[in-house]
Formats: C-alpha cells, structure tokens, sequence
C-alpha cells in the first residue's frame, strides 16, 4: 500500500498545491483507502488505514470540539488528514494543528480547490494497481518455488532462488544456528557470517521481542515495524522445526520480502519431508562446502574461514587436519567420529584433479593442544569404517590417511593435499583392520605435495613415465600399476605381485619389460628413489 508522502505527490493531489503541515514520520503511515467526508462523527465509519479528504464545513466550532474529533480520528487509526481550504476554513485551525502533531498524525492542507471524485479515483487506481501487481508478483514467486519443490531441488538452490529474487543475502540455518547454505556476494562472506551463530541468536531474540510488541507474533507487523532487521522464518511442517530461513536487508520485492521468504520456507519444509529422517540438508551443505574449498572457489581466505566457523568448523585457535578416508564400508558419520574426540568435522568428497575413487575428504577441527595419535586414529578410522569404538575389526580395505597439523586455512589446505597423496597408495590385501597413515611417516610425499606446481617437477615426472604410460595408454596394460606396488613393497616382491593380483611369474615378466622401456636397473636405488618420486608426482596431479 502507497504511504500519504507517496500520495500527496500524485498530480491529483498536487494541483491542488498541498502543503504539508505534520510530516516527517507521520507520512509513512501506509494508506489503505481514501474517504472524503465532511461530518463531524465520522471517526465512527472508519476502519483504520484511510486517508480523510474535507472542507471542514461539518467540523465542530468549539477547540475542545476540534481536539476530541482529531484524538478520534487518531483512535479510529486514520494514516493522514487533508484539509481543502477555501470553501469553508481559509487557513487549518491551530488547534486542529496541535492535536494532529500531538497525536504524530499526518496533516497536509490544499490550497487550491481540487476535485475529489478525481483525487480519489487518482489513488484508488494506484493502489487497486499495486495491489494487483503484488497478487501477480505473489502467483509467480509461488509458481516458481512450488516447480522447484516438485523437481526435488536441493536446499542450496532454493536458498540461491531466494537470494536473486529477494536481491539480498539469505541463509539457511539449522536449529542449533549452524549454516547449511547461505548464498551472497564472496566480497561480502567474511562480514555477514563471521561470528554468525552469536549473531543470529541475537537476532532471533530482537526479533521475539518485535513480535511480542506489535502483537500476537504477525510476521507482516513484523516487517514493517523493523524494515531494517533481519527477516527470519522457520522451516517447520506437521510439529517439526528444522531451522530457519533468515534474509538480510534488501530492496522492496512486489509480492513482499516475507512472502517470499516464506514461499521458500514451505519449499524447503516439503522437501524436507520428502527426504524422511535423512539429514540430506547437512550432508549436502557441508559437501558442496568442502568441494568449493578443494576446488578454490573462494574470493579471499577470510570469507573462507567464515563460512567454516558458521557451518561449525572451528578454524581459529584450533588443530586442523586433513584426512581422507577410502574403502567400500568407509560410511560412517564423519562429524559423531569427530565429536568423540571433542572436536568437529565437515565431510566432502574431492572433485577434479583432487578425485580419489571411493574417497571422502574430512575437515577436522580438534582443540588446540588435543592428543591425535595413533590410537585416536585407528578409533576414529573405526568409526568412519561404521564399527563400533573398540569394537569389530572386520573392516578390510578401509584405509584412513592423515595430512600434517596446521593451524590455519592455507596450513590445513596443504594438510589435505598430504592426506589425498597419501590416499592414492593402494591399500594391502592383508590387512585386516583400518589401515591409517600419516604424512609424517611419509616424507617423500610431503615433498611432493610442497612442491607439487613446480613445473620442473612435473616436467621430470613426465619425462622418466613417457614410456610407460605410452605404453598402457596404447595397450590397455598396467605397467604403471606395477611400477606402484614394486615400489610400494620395496625388497619383498612377493608382496608386491599380490598387491599387483599377478602370479609372480606374471609379475616379474612386467617388470623386465619396465626396465627395458625405461632402459633402467631396477634394482639401483637411486633409480628406485627417482622412479618412486615421479610417480607419486603423476599421482599428485596438478592442483
């Protein structure tokens, strides 16, 4: 609905050159419908919203008359007054001024005489048009939000939906003020979330004290009281409360900011249902988060460490490690594993260059000073293997790989890297519990992954495989993979061709050809040293 500022510019009301007496705050009161009346009891036939049109010529003469219709018209919830002077008063009365401005109701005199059968019709017709417009606007916002509910879109794309049509920053947020998705500007990332779940708790509570003012908790009261404030909605169907949907300030939208975020807050909730009891919101926001940090996505390394903290990584003042997880029953809830070590952990899976079959990424956060070793390792490789703590061992093939501590974005970035190098070693066939490795235990690939965008580095790599993976390439063979378990069991080459799955007559026909296509003695260490050092390096990939 126009406000009386907005009205009193329309050139209806402008011929008839008005003159604003009480203004300021008073002319954003909202104007549901214009009535024009001259009677001096007409306070009894209004609703609230109007804006009153008169001459005055029916007004009471008396100035306690004159300020008891006035404080009437207040408690009839008037939003604006406009006196036509000429026909009846040649000037607004002083009392009539006083009590209006007393009262913070909007005054306005014309000074020249207008038509009002031509005035009303002026704001009428703005306000049936606006009207209309909304109700379309609001067909279309929930055309679009109920198409995507039938399409089963994910919560990060009803969340990036909402954000273009509200052109503001909108986050989804779990009950305990955790980010699940949050869509905004990446130059703006490290100020909205940054210490976000204080934030929000704050706001939570500015905004049940709002409701509690105005009324009854009216979410449209809501709004328009605090336009400023941030619009919070929850996500709740049949008794069930996952979260909240929560926008930042923004432009005015057509079919109302709230409505809006509501019309994605009944999408979110019907897909919520539809996924059951999976916590399909968690899972795939903290994916979609580790494979934007893997994959670089990020403007700056503060917006970065924001949005891990709001997704409830702590970064800062923490042990951060990266680990990597494979194998067929490696299914476990990453982040329980972690909180029995009295830290949290966001699960990924590495995309691009980074890719590892079967593998999960896990960012883990541990208080600083926390003791990881070995047996805390294998606990948590247990748990991500789906056994209990302590428990069954039957989990062969499940590897868990450590990168260094560090202690900071790019620390734990480098970490990762390490764990995903360490990954790409084949896991052996007898082992029968989890198997965990750390980057420290292997210094040859720490190396590596420090100096994995050399180019030199590369470039030696390359030169030393060609053959070999010349070879494969044009045969479909497995040279390369033989090369890998030889050096991985380095003296034992029985356990080297049951890695390989060869007989051992097999295996050793492959690695005479290898050396005669490199034309190398594998038996020299230093050779064995360069080989193993290549491939690890082709492993690596390019960052």
């Amino acid at each position: 609905m126009p406000t009386v500022r907005e009205i009193l510019a329309i050139d209806a009301v402008a011929a008839g050159v008005p003159e604003v007496l009480v203004g300021d705050e008073a002319l954003d009161a909202r104007v549901r419908w214009v009535h024009v009346s001259d009677s001096a009891g007409v306070a009894r036939l209004l609703d609230g919203g109007e804006l009153l049109l008169s001459t005055g010529s029916g007004w009471p003469t008396e100035p306690d008359e004159l300020r008891a219709f006035i404080a009437g018209l207040v408690d009839a919830g008037v939003a604006g007054l406009v006196l036509e002077l000429g026909a009846h008063y040649r000037y607004v009365p002083a009392v009539v001024h006083r009590s209006a401005a007393e009262h913070g109701l909007a005054l306005a005199a014309l000074h020249r005489e207008v038509k009002f059968v031509g005035l009303t019709q002026a704001v009428h017709r703005r306000i049936i048009s606006e009207q209309t417009a909304a109700l379309h606007a609001r067909d279309e916002v929930r055309e679009r939000f109920t198409a995507l509910t039938l399409r089963g879109a994910p919560a990060d794309y009803i969340v990036q939906q909402l954000a273009q049509t509200l052109d503001a920053p909108v986050v989804l947020e779990n009950l305990a003020h955790e980010v699940v998705a949050a869509d905004l500007p990446p130059a703006s990332e490290e100020d909205v979330l940054s210490g976000w779940q204080l934030r929000s708790r704050d706001a939570h509570r500015r905004d049940a004290d709002l409701r509690r003012r105005v009324g009854g908790g009216a979410a449209n009261a809501v709004a328009a009281a605090a336009p400023d404030a941030w619009l919070i909605v929850p996500v709740e169907a049949r008794g069930i409360r996952w979260g909240h949907l929560v926008a930042l300030p923004g432009p005015a939208h057509p079919a109302g900011r709230l409505g809006v975020l509501e019309q994605g807050a009944i999408a979110l909730a019907l897909g919520r249902l539809a996924d059951g009891d999976d916590d399909a919101w968690g899972r795939i926001g903290r994916q979609r988060l580790v494979e934007h940090l893997l994959g670089g996505r990020f403007a700056a390394p503060g917006g970065a460490v924001a949005r891990l903290e709001a997704a409830g990584l702590p970064v800062r003042g923490a042990d951060l490690y990266g680990l990597v997880v494979t194998g067929r029953a490696a299914d476990g809830d990453a982040d329980a594993a972690a909180r029995a070590l009295g830290g949290r952990a966001l699960d990924g899976r590495p995309v691009g260059a980074n890719a590892v079959a079967s593998a999960r990424v896990l960012l883990l956060s541990l208080p600083a000073g926390t003791r990881f070793d070995d047996a805390a390792a294998h606990g948590m490789a247990l748990a991500l293997a789906g056994a209990p703590r302590g428990g069954a061992t039957d989990v062969a093939g499940v590897a868990l790989a450590i990168g260094g501590r560090a202690d900071d974005l790019d620390g734990l970035l480098v970490s990762v890297q390490e764990a995903l190098d360490l990954a790409r070693t084949p896991v052996p066939r007898q082992a029968r519990g989890p198997v965990v490795r750390r980057s420290h235990d292997r210094p040859l690939v720490r190396l590596v992954t420090a100096l994995r965008d050399d180019h030199r580095l590369q470039e030696l790599g390359e030169s030393m495989l060609a053959p070999l993976i010349e070879y494969d390439l044009a045969r479909g063979g497995d040279l390369l993979d033989v090369l890998g378990a030889m050096l991985a069991h380095p003296g034992n080459r029985t356990a080297a061709a049951q890695a390989s799955h060869l007989s051992r007559s097999v295996f050793y026909q492959r690695l005479a050809l290898i050396g005669d296509l490199l034309g190398a003695d594998l038996d020299d260490g230093e050779t064995l040293a360069a080989l193993h050092l290549a491939l690890l390096v082709r492993r690596s990939g390019v960052r």
